[in-house]
């Protein structure tokens, strides 16, 4: 039974925006995968766009939804989502949200600071990840109804190894232990004599009235997504997105993003 057919009051329309695009990634994938979960509220009306640009329409709901890499908004859209999400709005953040990549130089990728504004916003900034591997994502705080009863999962999506311009003002809710080489990065060396460190995988952030809740979990990458560094790429990559766990968490975060607290 959906929700508005259960004999009771109709739900109240709730309108929403995703913002799917950038590169080096199936987003067409992650974008139906998305607005299928989405869809399981009959009552959430979205739009959808690849960038942050058109403001009126990225802010123009009571929460917002973006999957995107190397996705760089501009000064005018970064001070709209900001002021967005001062006023209360609620934004559900993954993957490369927080990513600026510069490809093709001499010591590896370069993730420049490009955004500090967006980054302080978001809570991170994208530095470097390992190649990809197998690695547990463990639970951080299990009395938070986003993440209550998730028991540790592992997957092999990429690790995201990351900058926290204020890292005393996120709720830390998952995270993984790692240290070691990002190779193929220009900040390549993440060892540490004393044993692996905590990275963040998934937190909240308060910024004025409103919250941005961020997850680095779901890589996603098909044959031709690599164009055109690679005209062809020979592995498809599904991340985290074959566990059970990870599309949970994003239920809980659509849930959260529509004004749920529980």
């Amino acid at each position: 039974m959906s929700e508005q057919d259960d004999g009771g009051t109709p739900p109240a329309r709730i309108d929403g925006h995703l913002v799917a695009g950038g590169k080096y990634h199936d987003i067409d994938y992650a974008r139906s995968r998305l607005l299928d979960l989405l869809a399981e509220h009959p009552q959430v009306r979205m739009t959808v766009s690849t960038d942050y640009e058109a403001i009126d329409t990225v802010t123009g709901g009571s929460f917002l939804v973006s999957y995107t890499c190397d996705t760089r908004p501009s000064e005018e859209a970064q001070t709209a989502v900001a002021d967005w999400v001062a006023g209360g709005g609620r934004w559900l953040a993954l993957h490369g949200t927080n990513s600026a990549l510069d490809l093709g130089g001499p010591n590896g990728v370069e993730s420049p600071r490009c955004f500090p504004r967006w980054a302080a916003l978001v809570g991170s900034q994208f530095v470097a990840h390992p190649p990809i591997h197998a690695y547990p994502v463990e639970v951080t705080d299990s009395s938070h109804w986003l993440v209550e009863g998730i028991e540790t999962f592992e997957t092999d999506d990429e690790l995201y190894v990351m900058e926290y311009p204020d890292e005393a003002a996120l709720v830390p809710l998952l995270h993984t232990m790692w240290e070691g080489e990002a190779t193929g990065f220009a900040e390549s060396d993440w060892s540490d004599p004393d044993g692996p460190t905590r990275h963040l995988v998934q937190y909240l952030r308060s910024y004025g009235e409103g919250e941005v809740l961020y997850n680095s979990l779901g890589h996603v990458r098909g044959h031709w997504d690599m164009a055109p560094l690679v005209d062809y790429y020979p592995r498809i990559e599904r991340g985290a997105w074959d566990k059970d766990a990870y599309i949970e968490l994003l239920r809980r975060g659509i849930r959260w993003a529509m004004g749920q607290n529980a």
